[in-house]
């Protein structure tokens, strides 16, 4: 096992350092109807062939919350963590022409989300549920679904998210868990021994540079996650850290790549086959 876990974190710097500097560079766009001028494309029933497809969760943002918009990352954050999934898995992920993976961009209202086996949201301190939206989050989840929800800093914005999460589940039945490190999720291939902080690479400044984005209110990231009846992980939170960076900015700087990318991929694949196999 010991060997195992070793031989796949080298696997993890070498694969993901070489095949970063082939990724063309993308960049964060703005909220609304299109990214970089060109019309949102939305996931049709065409787009799932059997293959592994992220699936990124369009959201609706609060004006009153706290954080960015459902872009942020997006796209090379989906892409690096399904192609790590492909090289370090025998997961087939589906890639199109330019041996890129076909991530896709799905709505709530969507009946293709019930096609996902895993979904994103980010920046979920801002997010806001419709009731039909919270209604089909439900049934997605209930039926077997996963969301993983990341990115979002300090107590106004976890108390922003509870609040939306709780249009989706009632708390007396589905509570909000601490997720310990001995959950089955962490040592899905990678062994995960510490839950780590990862900062957006342009909060954190370099080596011994911060990690913690909002200071003393910020300064311990938290693994959450709510249950179903029968214990399987349905919404996994990663709050007061930023995964999405972790896989994005992977070819950024080395130095960040292997302070924090070794270890959000860790996690990251974990997350994706602990999602399709349960």
């Amino acid at each position: 096992m010991r060997w195992r876990v070793a031989t796949t974190i080298v696997l993890v710097a070498v694969a993901v350092s070489v095949a970063a500097a082939q990724l063309p560079r993308g960049g964060r766009g703005r909220a609304g109807g299109g990214f970089y001028g060109r019309p949102l494309r939305y996931a049709t029933l065409d787009d799932f062939d059997g293959t592994f497809q992220f699936c990124r969760i369009v959201t609706n943002f609060a004006p009153d919350g706290d954080g960015g918009s459902w872009n942020v990352d997006f796209p090379r954050a989906d892409e690096n963590l399904s192609i790590r999934l492909s090289e370090l898995t025998k997961t087939p992920v589906g890639m199109n022409s330019d041996e890129l993976p076909k991530h896709v961009l799905i709505n709530l209202r969507q009946p293709e989300l019930f096609h996902c086996g895993f979904i994103m949201m980010t920046e979920v301190g801002r997010l806001f549920l419709t009731e039909e939206e919270a209604a089909n989050l439900r049934n997605y989840l209930l039926k077997g679904g996963f969301l993983w929800a990341d990115d979002f800093w300090g107590e106004y914005a976890w108390d922003y998210f509870e609040r939306q999460m709780r249009k989706v589940f009632p708390a007396a039945r589905y509570p909000i868990v601490d997720l310990p490190l001995d959950h089955p999720l962490f040592h899905e291939l990678m062994d995960v021994q510490r839950f780590p902080q990862i900062p957006s690479i342009g909060a954190w400044g370099g080596p011994g540079g911060r990690t913690s984005e909002r200071g003393a209110e910020s300064a311990t990231p938290h693994a959450r996650a709510i249950l179903d009846d029968k214990g399987r992980v349905m919404v996994f939170i990663t709050h007061n850290t930023d995964f999405g960076d972790a896989f994005e900015q992977e070819a950024a700087d080395p130095q960040y790549f292997y302070t924090f990318s070794v270890e959000g991929y860790q996690t990251g694949i974990n997350v994706l086959l602990y999602a399709l196999t349960h």
